[in-house]
């Protein structure tokens, strides 16, 4: 997947200041829009490298002072479709659990028909949290177009109450009392969207590494800025022998949110008073409302010659404590295994010799009861 890059104004002059590989571009300014190819580069971490979480109390963005319904919608409909994905992607694979439980009861055993009702369930409990999840939004989104269609026509009434004569004491009243309407509506609408933007859920970024055919060198160390809104992520990389990259981070999660984008800043640093900023981007997040993980490519520089690749993973809630359809797939795959195990050696029934020898045991243990033998 690509992730688009907000058009900006671009800068005209920019200096050149690198002394191997090829040039790098030195430019304060937002790059232009971009089309993005995905690539996945060879990348090594650290040890005992964490995932960190950006979403305290702190960091939550305040109600907005002015709503942005136009930004709102589109990222009302992304969510709805990133939602909608979400559900059709557990379907199948409830689908497919059911269609295994029907096909393996004749020669299965129990523990294996337990494990699987056992997902089944599971998945079932989280389809319908997902159902409830997305009726939530649907009745912030309708809560907040009725405030949309009453602040509209609050302002209607104040437009034509100023460019009339305000003479007459009812007519001033008039134009009050709609100012405070519309002062009341353009609240409801900030908080709505507020509330809105928290149940966006979270995503899971992933840093895959960078590529830079041969703009990439041995012995190169890069820094790695990220923003968006109040959060923020810095990591540090190097780039090694045999086109190995070693970064001091490997993940974040990041809250979405409506009206901001993710800024994305790439510094060389060559000495430790010389930094050289490759490139600096803005990039649209509505895209990343996906079911499944996904790793996107962003040009860092004009010439495309220096990308980040990252993998995102959008959940739909707060919490860690859901399965997702990555883990649903990889215990599917754990149950083929498993099935193909047992089927290699189902019970049936003993054979003549083996009744025989249970027969004999059985009879010496009477005769061992009775003190016979």
């Amino acid at each position: 997947m690509s992730l688009s890059v907000r058009p900006q104004r671009r800068v005209l002059v920019t200096k050149i200041n690198r002394s191997q590989s090829f040039a790098g571009v030195n430019s304060s300014a937002d790059r232009p829009f971009r089309n993005l190819s995905p690539f996945t580069p060879t990348v090594s971490r650290k040890t005992g490298s964490r995932v960190s979480r950006m979403f305290s109390m702190s960091h939550k963005s305040p109600p907005p002072k002015v709503p942005q319904p136009n930004r709102l919608d589109e990222v009302y409909e992304a969510l709805k479709k990133g939602l909608t994905a979400y559900l059709e992607v557990h379907q199948l694979e409830l689908e497919k659990l059911s269609t295994q439980i029907r096909e393996s009861k004749r020669n299965s055993r129990l523990g294996f028909l337990y494990d699987l009702d056992k997902q089944v369930k599971s998945i079932e409990r989280f389809l319908r949290r997902l159902e409830f999840h997305a009726s939530k939004i649907d009745e912030l989104y309708e809560a907040y177009c009725i405030q949309r269609r009453l602040r509209d026509g609050a302002h209607n009434m104040v437009k034509a109450y100023s460019t009339g004569s305000p003479g007459s004491r009812e007519a001033r009243e008039s134009l009050a009392e709609a100012s405070k309407g519309y002062k009341e509506y353009t609240e409801n609408m900030c908080l709505l969207e507020n509330e809105l933007e928290s149940q966006l859920g979270e995503f899971h970024v992933r840093m895959k590494g960078l590529a830079g055919f041969a703009r990439l060198c041995a012995g190169d160390q890069y820094e790695i800025f990220m923003k968006y809104g109040r959060q923020r992520w810095k990591l540090r990389g190097r780039i090694e022998v045999n086109s190995k990259q070693v970064w001091d981070s490997e993940e974040m999660v990041f809250l979405p949110l409506v009206t901001e984008f993710l800024s994305i800043k790439v510094t060389e640093l060559k000495s430790l008073a010389n930094h050289v900023v490759v490139g600096n981007v803005s990039c649209e997040t509505k895209d990343l409302f996906a079911a499944l993980p996904q790793v996107v490519a962003v040009d860092i520089n004009d010439l495309g010659t220096l990308k980040l690749s990252l993998e995102v993973t959008w959940n739909p809630f707060d919490k860690d404590d859901q399965p997702s359809a990555a883990s649903s797939v990889n215990k599917a795959s754990t149950v083929n295994k498993r099935f193909s195990t047992y089927n290699q050696s189902p019970p049936d029934t003993p054979s003549l010799r083996e009744q025989a020898f249970y027969v004999s045991v059985h009879q010496a243990g009477l005769l061992r009861r009775h003190g016979q033998w």
